[in-house]
């Protein structure tokens, strides 16, 4: 059961999927955001700092690992592209009455993408069969 998770995990077979991944998981984040009192359901799962941070970390780690390059290069990018993707989830969630756009989200959205950004550059993902780090 590890082997087939640490596959899609970490296999370079993987890697376009998981990139499709992030943008499907950023996606829904959108989506859902957007259904009135959705927030507030899922809020009772657990706190926003949480969730921002959880959605954004995982993304961000879908983008490092869907993307090519070194490691500096994939680690910059998906930063980028996550401060991006939580800098315009805000700016959507500003057209609806029943949401409010705070850039203390995006904040905790950058913040999390930086800390697991840093820490995929420095310990990366293990290597593939063929001794390459993807």
């Amino acid at each position: 059961m590890v082997k087939p998770i640490a596959a899609l995990l970490f296999d370079e077979k993987y890697q376009k999927p998981r990139l499709h991944a992030a943008f499907i998981l950023y996606f829904l984040i959108l989506v859902f955001g957007s259904i009135p009192h959705a927030r507030a359901e899922i809020g009772l799962l657990a706190p926003g700092l949480v969730l921002h941070s959880v959605a954004y970390s995982l993304i961000t780690f879908l983008l490092f690992s869907g993307l090519s390059g070194s490691r500096w290069e994939k680690s910059i990018r998906a930063f980028l592209i996550v401060v991006a993707m939580g800098a315009f989830d805000e700016y959507i969630q500003s057209f609806f009455p029943y949401r409010h756009a705070q850039i203390s989200d995006v904040l905790v959205d950058s913040g999390a993408s930086f800390v697991t950004a840093l820490l995929l550059l420095k310990i990366g993902t293990p290597r593939s069969k063929a001794g390459v780090q993807p």
